[in-house]
């Protein structure tokens, strides 16, 4: 399945994948939308115009830091999630959890949503 996700669906789940592709460690720009093409299966490309303002905003509200680094023969600024961070996306996280759930269930009252049985 190709088909991207709507910018309306996605528009409030970024700081969620974007603090949760930090959890795995500090990266940069290009390895962070690398991660998220392929865990989404290219449904929710994060062009570098949207990643970069949203990763100076997270940093602006304390919930990530960054550093310029050159040791890899190239400066990339890496940015790694901080406490602020996890406690902010583990909040997101329940509460987006809690909102799924919630759409489930009213999409499961819909006989004609359902999966047919074969």
């Amino acid at each position: 399945m190709t088909d991207r996700f709507s910018a309306e669906l996605m528009r409030g789940s970024l700081d969620l994948m974007v603090l949760s592709v930090l959890m795995q460690g500090p990266q940069y720009g290009y390895s962070m939308q690398q991660q998220l093409r392929e865990a989404t299966r290219g449904r929710a490309p994060l062009p570098a115009g949207t990643l970069y303002p949203l990763l100076h905003r997270l940093e602006t509200e304390k919930l990530i830091r960054s550093r310029w680094d050159e040791s890899t023969g190239r400066r990339r600024k890496w940015y790694e999630i901080n406490n602020t961070g996890r406690a902010r996306l583990g909040s997101q996280a329940n509460q987006w959890l809690a909102y799924a759930e919630c759409i489930r269930t009213l999409l499961n009252a819909v006989p004609e949503l359902r999966p047919a049985v074969t």
